[in-house]
């Protein structure tokens, strides 16, 4: 192919965003990269929205191909950790931000922000995973890392009928937790009791009454993807020894709290970062989500959509608008 699609991002001179799908060349990728991907899939998480409407300023060069996910088959590799024919994937690294990602039918980056494609997966189950799934998988080794077990108590995962959210409500409920899931939106109810969520409980209960720096505890871990007053109130409400795994700021990224919770209870607070993760830990994560993951709920989260539809669902993701995972087909 001499020629392939991408989704441009461009930037006026008044700060103005646009898109459009442009026809590129491989001599127009980075010159950095020493692998060239054929991409198959690529999918939409919340930092993928910033990136296609210029939020938090994470894009600073222009034109752009944004896209912090992709999995594909190598066509060329100049480093011997991969031949061509190997399917891989990619999360994190700032691909996407700092680097051309991939909303592309081809990308060329850096050997050692690849992994080999887990056996047990697919190239659209992995990205129908993405970044928001593998962040979950990391949520949940840490707690599990943190002594909650399925016996310590139930688990609470807020923002719930999102990316991360949907996944980690699946991981958990297929690990024996007993898992009570928070959205805001009710209408969501019955997806997440299809994912395996045990209870459901609505963001404006939980925002209700909240105020006190300790209260009963209820929930032994959590994994919060929405920050602010939800993290705080559910800091409150942790058991003794209890263990929240934060990886997002849907709900704002402050955090009005106490020491109390940390002091009297011993609370942990856990922070999950997905970009940076260490290769070896990649591949531990990627194998426990083949292995753990259901496929049934997996497909349940996933909608696939095409490259066009991409600028769209970029700015609903930012208004808390889709459910589960968006798996993007970029050769459609």
């Amino acid at each position: 192919m001499s020629s392939f699609k991408a989704l441009m991002v461009y930037r006026d001179n008044e700060n103005v965003i646009s898109h459009e799908i442009t026809d590129m060349q491989h001599d127009d990728l980075p010159a950095g990269g020493d692998v060239l991907v054929a991409v198959k899939y690529s999918t939409i998480n919340y930092k993928d929205g910033q990136c296609l409407t210029g939020l938090g300023r994470l894009v600073r060069e222009y034109p752009h191909i944004p896209g912090i996910d992709f999995a594909g088959e190598v066509v060329s590799s100049s480093d011997e950790r991969y031949k061509p024919g190997d399917l891989v994937v990619l999360t994190g690294w700032r691909v996407g931000e700092i680097w051309w990602g991939g909303y592309a039918q081809f990308a060329k980056v850096k050997a050692e922000w690849l992994v080999p494609l887990a056996v047990g997966l697919d190239c659209q189950q992995a990205m129908a995973i993405g970044t928001a799934g593998f962040t979950a998988m990391l949520s949940v080794l840490a707690l599990e890392d943190a002594g909650v077990t399925p016996e310590t108590g139930p688990v609470l995962v807020t923002g719930a009928a999102g990316g991360v959210g949907s996944i980690a409500t699946a991981l958990l409920a297929t690990r024996g937790f007993s898992v009570t899931a928070l959205t805001g939106r009710p209408e969501t109810e019955p997806y997440l009791r299809g994912l395996g969520a045990s209870d459901i409980l609505y963001r404006a209960d939980m925002i209700e009454g909240a105020g006190k720096p300790l209260e009963s505890g209820k929930w032994a871990g959590c994994v919060d993807s929405v920050g602010s007053k939800i993290l705080a109130r559910a800091l409150a409400q942790m058991k003794y020894s209890g263990a929240v795994a934060t990886v997002g700021l849907a709900g704002g990224a402050d955090l009005s709290t106490t020491v109390i919770p940390f002091i009297l209870r011993g609370v942990s607070l856990l922070g999950i970062d997905s970009v940076m993760a260490p290769y070896q830990r990649r591949i531990k994560v990627w194998q426990r989500l083949a292995n753990d993951l259901p496929k049934r709920q997996l497909a349940s989260a996933m909608t696939l959509i095409g490259l066009a539809d991409v600028p769209t669902a970029g700015a609903e993701i930012l208004a808390g608008k889709v459910k589960g995972r968006l798996v993007v087909d970029v050769n459609a």
